[in-house]
């Protein structure tokens, strides 16, 4: 499969530039933003964009309402969307634009959110957020105009691991019920010895070395068996709500996110796969540079809405 012609200039456009396991977590960050800010096209309207907090083990999480129809529509489905940047970098601004594609698209309420990062603030506290946060969406409902019946979690890299993790949470911990789970390129497990990996450790943007740049800023060496790291090493993954995983085929995290799809199918969930062809990791965003991205987007809500307005 070759790589989308999109994709390779990005590529080729990074490859000109210091990498960010090159820098400081604060110099990355500034260099990610500025990288973003260029790379989305002009931000989609959404009838109520509002940012507000909701509370956590550690204070107010930061975190961005999409709402794509009045207030007076009533209650809408939501997804509690946690943003990827190998849980050191990014924020809701570097997510603005993909989150507004899928309220838009989609008909439903999405609600960002700003978790704790490392290395300020290592694992399990972007666990510990990413859970407190989508319980508080659960239980201030009325509050955000939400229907607590119809509930979703999604993110995209880190955010698609966090997602993950706080399904087998509710599942755990007894609830809330959620209707449905939306992994984009998802990382499952930090054991980093798929194919995939392999193949692609060099020359597409998420390199090893950067992977283990992240992760040093994230989490200790013993920490990545636990399941709150890695979800895929969880005992079993029966009893978790419908998945709609996305991959790409040249991202070293291919191979274990769809490992972990095969897996929730093996245990009696359903789940919608989707290999984007030609694609690397973290294409999402990047709406004004690939022209795929958009028309992802534009799946995934249209996938949104039939599981969350049925």
């Amino acid at each position: 499969m070759k790589l989308d012609p999109d994709a390779a200039r990005v590529l080729e456009a990074l490859a000109a530039r210091p990498s960010l396991d090159s820098m400081t977590p604060a110099q990355a960050r500034e260099v990610y933003a500025a990288g973003r800010a260029a790379s989305v096209g002009a931000p989609t309207p959404v009838e109520v964009v509002r940012d507000i907090t909701l509370p956590g083990p550690a204070g107010a999480i930061p975190a961005r309402l999409y709402r794509p129809a009045p207030e007076s529509a009533g209650p809408l489905p939501a997804l509690v969307f946690f943003h990827g940047g190998g849980w050191v970098i990014g924020d809701l601004e570097s997510h603005d634009g993909l989150c507004r594609r899928l309220a838009a698209g989609s008909g439903c309420t999405v609600i960002a959110i700003d978790y704790r990062m490392g290395p300020e603030h290592r694992f399990p506290a972007a666990v510990e957020d990413a859970e407190a946060a989508a319980r508080a969406v659960h239980a201030q409902a009325a509050e955000l105009g939400v229907d607590p019946g119809r509930l979703a979690v999604g993110g995209d890299s880190a955010g698609g691991n966090l997602a993950a993790v706080v399904t087998q949470a509710f599942r755990d911990k007894g609830g809330p019920a959620l209707r449905w789970q939306m992994l984009i390129y998802p990382a499952t497990d930090f054991a980093m010895d798929t194919p995939s990996q392999a193949e692609f450790a060099e020359g597409h943007f998420l390199t090893g070395p950067l992977q283990r740049w992240f992760h040093s800023h994230y989490l200790d060496e013993a920490d990545k068996a636990d399941v709150r790291a890695s979800p895929a090493r969880a005992e079993t993954l029966a009893g978790l709500p419908p998945a709609f995983v996305l991959t790409a085929s040249h991202d070293p995290l291919r191979d274990e996110g769809e490992a972990y799809a095969a897996r929730l199918v093996a245990e009696g969930v359903r789940v919608e796969t989707w290999r984007v062809p030609g694609q690397i990791h973290g294409f999402m965003p990047l709406d004004a540079m690939i022209a795929a991205a958009p028309k992802a987007a534009a799946l995934l809500a249209r996938r949104m809405r039939e599981e969350l307005t049925a």
